[in-house]
């Protein structure tokens, strides 16, 4: 298993979900996204008033796991994972430390609120790599770290540390694991109703981009592109990509 689940207190309903994929630093690949999808599901069937997304061995997720990474299939899972943290009615925290790239800020940005150490690393890569995340996910960025600090993470493939990202409001605060459980002690004594209308009240202010065939197409353009499979057989094979934009 490289997701494990933990119930900290049963009195105050917190469950941590925590990967672990040491060799990878925590990247996701279709069966931890599958473990994933399982593991929310299953903490929502259950009573929880907190959940918290960590990682093991130093690092939150460095991202996609690019070595089974073939098509945007990956993608649509990890949209399903992005889909139940959000979607849940009690809050999720992230608890950051290390590297939190590509899938990893993706994960994070899907939590409530996001704890992280002042030395993590957010950063959405893409276009060094020749693929696109989706639009959610630009919405969801932009909207938490500011237009101009998504720009340039989207379109310049920058990033920004924990401790960079605490200043701007990306991160609610500074800490690691400890300092996400202890916040969720505090919240998990609570109203757990009016925490879930609150969450209900907030995610109806975004509501997901709907679907605009304009995006859909240059999502599916980048992901079925030369300069795709260029940025993959690069990325295994540790050289530099050359992109052609076809």
């Amino acid at each position: 298993m490289t997701v494990h689940t933990e119930i900290i207190d049963d009195a105050q309903a917190i469950t941590v979900l925590t990967l672990d994929r040491p060799d990878r630093r925590n990247a996701v690949d279709h069966d931890t996204l599958a473990q994933l999808t399982a593991a929310i599901r299953a903490t929502a069937a259950r009573p929880t008033r907190v959940l918290v997304l960590t990682g093991a061995h130093g690092h939150f997720c460095a991202g996609a796991d690019l070595t089974g990474v073939e098509d945007a299939s990956f993608a649509s899972l990890l949209q399903g994972v992005l889909d139940g943290l959000r979607d849940v009615s009690f809050p999720t925290i992230a608890a950051v430390g290390g590297a939190a790239l590509g899938a990893g800020t993706q994960l994070a940005v899907a939590c409530d609120l996001r704890v992280a150490e002042a030395d993590a690393t957010f950063g959405i890569p893409a276009a060094k790599l020749g693929l696109m995340v989706n639009h959610w996910t630009v919405q969801r960025v932009a909207t938490l770290a500011g237009p101009s600090t998504a720009r340039a993470m989207l379109l310049a493939a920058d990033t920004i540390t924990g401790a960079d990202a605490l200043r701007i409001g990306f991160v609610n605060r500074e800490g690691s694991l400890p300092t996400a459980l202890e916040w969720a002690a505090g919240i998990a004594k609570l109203a757990p109703l009016t925490i879930a209308g609150h969450k209900l009240m907030l995610n109806r202010l975004e509501q997901a981009p709907g679907h605009d065939p304009v995006v859909a197409a240059a999502f599916e353009r980048a992901w079925t592109s030369r300069d795709f499979a260029e940025g993959i057989d690069a990325f295994r094979n540790r050289r530099a990509p050359t992109f052609e934009g076809r």
